[in-house]
């Protein structure tokens, strides 16, 4: 593997973790100078997206420190903002599913709205506008099939709308919403999540309005499913392994990490095959090993994975999280300058955000 600095690697022994950071100041060592330096954080610092989906990405944020990726992941999770329904007025239910527990049903459908246009409530404005509120209406019977397939025994042949499906919301447009969302109407990301059963006779009419908001409020309003992150893991041979111990070896870790070359039983570590690895340290277990091979993580190169579940591509993920990061910096520096200001005022009001 490529040689990688001493002071970038976390070590993984038998029955421990090593070289891990313990100081207020990570990266800074005595007697050195570490000063902010742009120019060489720009050179250090890399994003390269690895697998890309229509749902999920896979990409690597190496140069940073991990209280930076895990805030990154943190905003994905819980500040990105999304819309999702809020409020849910039920004036007709005669299903099997209580009317609380279909509301929290029909809360949690993503939605494909982008938040951008949209206002977010606030707590002394509760008043819904085309601004800040999307209204869904769903009425819907269930009848019998007057000519279902002979012999039909399931319930979409023998009756009609025996399911309530995230497909029958419909959108009602008010004020400007047509222009604002004509070219992408506001729906669920995905027609075919089943809400509810119905049989003949029962029937369902709900109004919704969604809204804007955050995850840390609730968790309806994450725009991922998952997003959480690595290191890299770092596999450096020692000292030549046996040749009949070549593939006891290689079973010591996930499919694809080690190669062996089938002629000579030389081992060597796959490069990106590497990236798959556990860091489970079965092969610490076996003393013919010992002292062969050195295992460890690269403290500073994240390998994430996150899923998208809302109208977020999954590559514009990271770019939101860090306009939310950015956003608090300003408000944090604005603070930090009315401190120091002595004809500033003298309390400070710090946002939630």
């Amino acid at each position: 593997m490529t040689e990688v600095d001493q002071r970038r690697l976390v070590g993984i022994k038998a029955e421990r973790v090593t070289n891990i950071s313990s100081t207020d100041y990570p990266g800074h060592y005595p007697n050195e100078d570490h000063s902010w330096n742009l120019e060489k954080f720009t050179k250090n610092l890399k994003v390269d997206v690895q697998r890309l989906s229509n749902r999920s990405i896979d990409f690597d944020l190496v140069g940073v420190d991990a209280s930076i990726a895990n805030a990154f992941r943190r905003i994905m999770i819980a500040e990105v903002p999304t819309v999702a329904i809020e409020h849910v007025y039920v004036w007709n239910n005669t299903t099997v599913i209580q009317d609380e527990v279909l509301a929290q049903r029909i809360g949690l459908i993503p939605l494909n709205v982008d938040p951008a246009p949209m206002e977010m409530r606030t707590p002394g404005n509760d008043a819904p506008t085309d601004r800040n509120t999307i209204v869904f209406h769903i009425k819907l019977e269930c009848t019998h099939n007057p000519k279902p397939r002979p012999g039909a025994t399931e319930p979409e042949d023998l009756y009609i709308n025996s399911e309530f499906l995230s497909s029958h919301l419909v959108w009602r447009p008010e004020g400007e919403q047509p222009a604002m969302f004509g070219e992408n109407p506001p729906a669920p990301t995905n027609p075919n999540i089943v809400l509810a059963k119905l049989r003949p006779g029962q029937e369902i009419e709900i109004d919704m309005h969604a809204i804007k908001g955050v995850g840390k409020d609730h968790a309806k309003f994450s725009p991922v499913a998952t997003a959480s992150y690595r290191l890299l893991p770092h596999i450096k041979i020692l000292k030549p392994i046996p040749p009949p111990l070549a593939e006891k070896f290689q079973r010591c870790f996930a499919p694809g990490v080690i190669k062996v070359d089938p002629r000579t039983k030389q081992v060597s570590v796959d490069p990106h095959g590497v990236r798959n690895d556990t860091v489970s340290r079965e092969v610490l277990r076996h003393p013919e090993f010992e002292g062969h091979v050195e295992l460890s993580r690269v403290r500073d190169f994240f390998m994430f994975n996150v899923e998208s579940e809302s109208a977020y591509s999954p590559q514009r993920l990271l770019p939101e999280a860090i306009a939310v990061m950015r956003q608090k910096i300003v408000e944090i520096k604005a603070g930090v300058e009315l401190l120091r200001n002595p004809g500033g005022e003298s309390d400070v009001v710090m946002g939630n955000t």
